[in-house]
C-alpha cells in the first residue's frame, strides 16, 4: 500500500533533483572561484546533497550549517540572505549567498549556497585601487588601530608582491613563497602580532612552515 505522503515526497525529491542540476552547472561555470552546495534540508545530519568545485573542504552526507538548521525551524526564515561575509576553515575571506528551496507545501526542503572566494580577487581589486588612485589625503577620518593597520598593510604587501607576478599568494610557487617569506622577515613584518598566522593563512602553508622559510 502507498504511503499517503509517497506523493509528496517524490514531489520533494523532484525539487531536489531539478535544484541539483543547477548546482552542478553553477559551479562548473565558476572553477576555483565558487563552491556552490546543495543542501537536503530534510535530512540535516547529512545534509551535503551535492558540493561543487569545493573549497571548504566539506563532503557530501556532512551535516547542515548554522543557517541551514535556522531555516528548518523557522519557516519565516528569509528566503534569500544575500552577500553576507563568511570565511573558508582556512582563514579566506568569502563572500555567501544562500537560497532557500520551499516546496508546494511552503516547507523548506533545500538550499542553495554560494560561497564566493573572494581572496582570489583581491589581487585584481588591488592593482584597480592603486590604479585609480589619487593624491588626495583625508586628514580629518580617525585614527586606526596600529593592530589593524599592521595586519591590513601585511596582507595588502603579500597581495602585491603576488599580483606583480599576475597571480594570487597562493598560486605562488614553494620558491617564490620562501622568497617572499624571507622578504617580509627582513623588512620586519614578523613583529607585528599575529603575522607568521597572517602569511600562513595568505600563502596555505603553515606557521612551522612560514618560521621554516623565515629562517
Amino acid at each position: 500500500m502507498e504511503h499517503p505522503d509517497a506523493d509528496g515526497r517524490d514531489a520533494d525529491e523532484h525539487l531536489i533533483g531539478e535544484a541539483e542540476k543547477i548546482a552542478v552547472a553553477l559551479g562548473r561555470m565558476l572553477p576555483g572561484l565558487c563552491e556552490v552546495v546543495l543542501h537536503d534540508l530534510r535530512d540535516p545530519d547529512h545534509a551535503i546533497r551535492a558540493i561543487e568545485n569545493n573549497l571548504s573542504g566539506r563532503q557530501v552526507g556532512d551535516a547542515a550549517t548554522e543557517l541551514g538548521l535556522a531555516r528548518i525551524a523557522d519557516p519565516r526564515y528569509p528566503g534569500v540572505v544575500q552577500n553576507y561575509p563568511n570565511r573558508f576553515p582556512d582563514g579566506r575571506p568569502a563572500k555567501s549567498t544562500s537560497i532557500g528551496i520551499r516546496n508546494s507545501a511552503g516547507d523548506y526542503v533545500a538550499a542553495l549556497c554560494l560561497n564566493l572566494d573572494v581572496s582570489v580577487l583581491s589581487p585584481v581589486a588591488l592593482t584597480l585601487g592603486r590604479l585609480v588612485a589619487t593624491g588626495t589625503e583625508h586628514p580629518d577620518e580617525p585614527p586606526e588601530s596600529l593592530v589593524d593597520r599592521a595586519a591590513r598593510e601585511l596582507r595588502a604587501a603579500v597581495e602585491s608582491y603576488a599580483a606583480r607576478g599576475g597571480g594570487t599568494p597562493r598560486s605562488l610557487s614553494r620558491e617564490a613563497k620562501r622568497d617572499l617569506v624571507r622578504r617580509l622577515h627582513r623588512e620586519g613584518w614578523f613583529a607585528s602580532r599575529d603575522a607568521a598566522r597572517t602569511i600562513a593563512d595568505l600563502l596555505g602553508i603553515s606557521r612551522a612552515t612560514v618560521y621554516n622559510y623565515a629562517g
